[in-house]
């Protein structure tokens, strides 16, 4: 996990080494000046000069500056790459998903992902952090303070070595119990942001259905969940602290006891005022870096489990790679499944598709209609290599779709799918989604096949107009125009329209289709549909049905030899005794 997370260091090396060298000699300023101020108190004791008082208060502010400027640089420096590495972090997480296959995706949560992608690179955030500064700081300040300790106050100093084992055994108790827990919490956060994320995306469905209370009863008890695994986490955590004070304590008792004693009944020989104010002040530092250092351990324990949650989006492979030597040109839109069958996991007990033969010549519209169910799209996400197919062969320009660079296929295969998105900007950066140097005049051409034009220039300021997040300012139909003209500025060899053109009225169906079929006759067109009248002009139709091909055909013959066909077109047209006759 460790190794796999430093990668995203990168740029960052020079201050992450930076902060431990700068930190450390900031330790060896702040160790020093009790010991300048012990020998000060004594040369005080023994009726010295105002120039050696001078002496050592100007050695005391250089000590100090040099101190606060070696602390303030490190700050700086620690800052530099904690928020660099979570930066990188990000970018690499962000980076990986966007390499993932749908079956990787499907792995995943989205709101899983966004938990990672934000709260968990915090924690890491955070640690590296501690890790970089307060890590090395604080084992530092507490060898160097137990070392001046000793040398200051001889055997009254192995006190704290008594001490260290105690909070040692205590912190080890609290890591083992709050580990757990983190582990189960970071889950139910996913749990968490997967309510608000579904609620805000159907917030017009809730409010239509009167069901905000259900939907607040809901988000209460996954929050109420989170809160419960963090009071019993923050709990035990919270026993470091008043362990950690009962220890400094004592020991400070004890110092104050017996080093009292010891000046006094000794005259100041064992023990002078200025080795025992220089003690008290290493006691002070020993016992602070040791709740630092707890500080660390409880902040890396909670890190931890957020590292290994990001490390698996990292090292997660994707199920799609490119073969070693690629093509990188698809010859034409011809397509064909040869015994292809197809299941979404490799635990599924039943597959999607089965045994698919099916031949597609360059230039053909084909029709797919079925019911629900029947994997129409399972069918098509296999041609662009969504997915690859669980046995059999899938061809595209006569070639297996395996064979192909990834990017080279899906870019001659343009895919408007069932769920239309549509992204923040305006309509033209959203069609230049499709070909990002489209002109103006391609762009316009597009849309007129489309018939999106139409309503665009009625709009205020036409192609400019700004689109919100998801499309939220335009109607379905719209929406499924502007995406259908967004993948026909790809110029495809293949075009899918995976019931795209639901949204839209018949007429403005019939047109989008009489244009495609005027203005791009060589590439191939693959319509899926609910309704009859979008594929009855097909050059052939495909009825599928529970995940095989049923029948293929003419409108006329599918309509002479097809039941489900038949029973689809008479429901649809109630013109039963018309097809009868």
């Amino acid at each position: 996990m460790i190794k796999e997370l430093a990668k995203s260091i990168r740029e960052y090396k020079r201050t992450s080494i930076a902060t431990p060298i700068l930190v450390a000699l900031e330790v060896v300023m702040e160790c020093i000046i009790p010991f300048i101020i012990a020998n000060l108190v004594n040369q005080i004791k023994n009726g010295c000069s105002i120039e050696t008082i001078i002496k050592y208060g100007v050695i005391l502010v250089i000590m100090a500056g040099l101190s606060l400027m070696f602390g303030s640089i490190a700050g700086y420096t620690c800052a530099t790459a904690s928020c660099g590495l979570a930066k990188n972090l990000r970018k690499d997480m962000f980076y990986s998903v966007q390499k993932f296959s749908f079956e990787n995706i499907d792995k995943f949560l989205t709101s899983s992902l966004v938990t990672r992608m934000t709260t968990d690179i915090t924690n890491v955030q955070n640690a590296y952090m501690m890790i970089i500064r307060m890590a090395i700081r604080s084992p530092l300040m507490l060898i160097f303070a137990f070392v001046m300790a000793v040398i200051m106050g001889g055997k009254m100093a192995w006190i704290f070595l008594i001490v260290i084992p105690v909070l040692g055994a205590g912190l080890g108790i609290v890591i083992y119990k709050t580990m757990p827990l983190f582990k189960k919490v970071f889950k139910k956060y996913d749990n968490l942001n997967s309510s608000i994320q579904e609620n805000v995306k159907a917030i017009r469905v809730v409010k239509s259905f009167v069901r905000e209370d259900y939907e607040q009863d809901k988000f209460n008890i996954a929050a109420q969940d989170v809160r419960n695994d963090f009071t019993k986490a923050e709990r035990i955590l919270a026993i470091n602290n008043p362990l950690m004070q009962f220890c400094m304590y004592s020991v400070m008792v004890f110092v104050l006891s017996f080093g009292s004693y010891t000046i006094i009944t000794s005259h100041g020989l064992n023990l002078d005022v200025g080795q025992f104010s220089a003690l008290l002040t290493y006691s002070f530092m020993m016992l602070s870096s040791l709740m630092m250092l707890s500080m660390v351990f409880v902040m890396i324990t909670m890190a931890g489990e957020s590292g290994k949650r990001i490390v698996e989006v990292l090292s997660e492979q994707s199920t799609l790679s490119n073969p070693e030597n690629p093509l990188y040109e698809v010859k034409d839109g011809s397509i064909s499944f040869e015994h292809v069958s197809f299941k979404y996991s490799s635990k599924a007990k039943r597959m999607a598709l089965s045994d698919i033969n099916l031949n597609i010549k360059s230039g053909e519209t084909i029709g797919i209609i079925g019911g629900t169910g029947s994997s129409k799209s399972s069918l098509i996400q296999l041609i662009s290599r969504l997915y690859d197919a669980t046995e059999g062969v899938v061809k595209v320009g006569g070639k297996d779709v395996k064979e192909y660079d990834l990017e080279s296929l899906r870019n001659q295969v343009a895919v408007v799918l069932q769920k239309n998105i549509l992204f923040s900007g305006t309509i033209k950066e959203n069609l230049r989604w499709g070909n990002k140097n489209a002109t103006d005049e391609e762009m316009i051409q597009a849309c007129k096949m489309a018939c999106a034009d139409e309503f665009i220039t009625k709009l205020p300021n036409g192609y400019d107009t700004y689109i919100e997040q998801g499309g939220a300012n335009v109607s379905g139909g719209q929406k499924q125009r502007l995406c259908i003209a967004r993948a026909l500025l790809k110029k495809p060899k293949i075009l899918i329209l995976d019931d795209s053109t639901s949204a839209v009225d018949t007429k403005t169906d019939a047109n989008i289709r009489k244009a495609m079929r005027e203005y791009i006759p060589e590439t191939t067109k693959i319509i899926i549909a609910q309704r009859t009248a979008s594929v009855e002009d097909a050059d052939r139709i495909i009825v599928m049905d529970g995940g095989s091909v049923s029948a293929i055909g003419t409108n006329k013959q599918l309509l002479a030899e097809n039941e489900i066909y038949r029973d689809i077109y008479i429901s649809q047209n109630k013109a039963g005794d018309q097809v009868e006759n």
